[in-house]
């Protein structure tokens, strides 16, 4: 048998897998949010997920109001179906430790600097040297065969870069500005993990290691462009980039008489259902911007303008209604507050109440997907600093006094200064 597939086999033989990644064993040396979105989709779907963190644990733990030191809410929520072990790998023992735990990995996977995991003796070619069929993910800000490779990378400055944040300052006059999310740190961990999937389907057919990169700031890029890049598709072009329908300034949410509504009057179907509704059934026949979508994609400011003063002339509810029963897509304007108590989101439980032993009662942000016959429901809370380094060293087959000596070395009150 291939011994790549060994890692797909369940962990009991007679059972079929409850998870999709069941058997997977995955080494995540990752931290703050990139990476430990990554990890957190995997262990979501099943795979044994072994977060290494350092002494001080990751910067993560530390975002955001906490009833407990160490455990923020950032933290809980990116880190869950996770196993801590605490190594403090500026220690040779420690490295030689992590190696260990590699050789019954399927995968390891870092956002560590791909030259200082090199020093540290964790570079690819040495995690072969003793898994050679591993899967090694190097999550990175910038590719590393362009100039960029040595920046440093954090999430404002690759939307900076990424021409997203100037995205703001063409549809709405103004400056520049940063969507009021970690978006590039989400959206390439979420890359990361399907590359993830990818690499390990992919090693388990060949039998061989794989390697994979995942640049944050290339993720982002891909992603602006593939809105704007638009008439710079051909040579020559055909036209100006940027996508006029989304960059018009009258793309936001629709102010009403008593509030805001957010709509996209878009299909055929819409306007020839939404311009009699509204009393301006003349506009189809009369106004040849609204002739068909080819007229309005010339004229998105206009139709954007038209929209704009049209919903102030009814209230939230009065228009809720009518475009629901039209069926064009509507929406109040919700508040990071109101999410909490949506209906809709309250009867598929996307925040239920748990339990964390280490926290108490708090609210979990649970998997978005649904399987059928498949519970991805969590099955281990995020872990304190190192709460499980006893129980998978001697997994490994540490001795008690390797484990004693390794937890020592990595305990902040007598570990070495940096």
């Amino acid at each position: 048998m291939n011994p790549a597939l060994n890692g797909l086999k369940p962990q009991n033989p007679d059972s079929t897998p409850r998870l999709p990644l069941e058997g997977m064993r995955i080494i995540d040396l990752t931290t703050i949010i990139f990476g430990p979105t990554c990890t957190q989709i995997l262990g979501d779907y099943g795979a044994d997920v072994i977060k290494i963190e350092a002494p001080d644990g990751d910067f993560s733990r530390h975002a955001g109001p906490t009833p407990v030191p160490s455990m923020g809410p950032m933290y809980l929520n990116l880190n869950r179906n996770k196993r801590g072990v605490c190594l403090n790998l500026r220690r040779p023992e420690a490295v030689k430790a992590l190696l260990r735990m590699c050789e019954q990995a399927d995968m390891f996977i870092s956002n560590v600097r791909p030259a200082a995991l090199r020093r540290l003796g964790l570079g690819y070619e040495d995690i072969c040297a003793v898994r050679p069929d591993i899967a090694y993910m190097s999550l990175v800000g910038y590719g590393q065969d362009g100039p960029y490779a040595k920046k440093p990378a954090v999430d404002d400055v690759l939307q900076a870069g990424s021409g997203a944040a100037s995205l703001f300052a063409e549809s709405l006059p103004g400056d520049p500005a940063y969507i009021p999310m970690g978006i590039v740190d989400r959206l390439a961990g979420v890359t990361a993990a399907h590359a993830a999937m990818a690499a390990l389907f992919l090693r388990a057919r060949t039998g061989q290691s794989q390697f994979v990169e995942v640049p944050m700031y290339e993720t982002m890029v891909a992603t602006v462009m593939s809105d704007h890049l638009m008439g710079r598709t051909f040579e020559p072009a055909s036209g100006p980039m940027g996508y006029t329908r989304v960059l018009s300034p009258h793309r936001r949410p629709c102010r009403t008489k008593d509030g805001f509504i957010s709509t996209v009057v878009y299909t055929e179907k819409h306007w020839r259902s939404f311009l009699p509704a509204i009393g301006r059934a003349d506009l189809l026949e009369h106004d040849p911007r609204f002739a068909n979508a080819t007229e309005r994609a010339k004229h998105y400011p206009a139709i954007y303008k038209f929209l704009t003063d049209t919903f102030l002339q009814r209230t939230c509810d009065e228009w809720l209604a009518l475009l629901s029963k039209l069926d064009i897509p509507c929406s109040k304007v919700e508040s990071l507050e109101s999410l909490l108590d949506d209906p809709h989101l309250a009867s598929v439980e996307m925040f239920p109440q748990v339990q964390h032993p280490g926290v108490g009662a708090m609210h979990e942000i649970r998997v978005p997907v649904r399987w059928r016959n498949v519970d991805l429901s969590t099955r281990r809370h995020a872990p304190g600093i190192g709460e499980h380094t006893e129980e998978v060293l001697r997994e490994h087959g540490f001795a008690d006094d390797e484990i004693r000596s390794l937890i020592a070395c990595a305990d902040p009150a007598t570990r070495e200064p940096a």
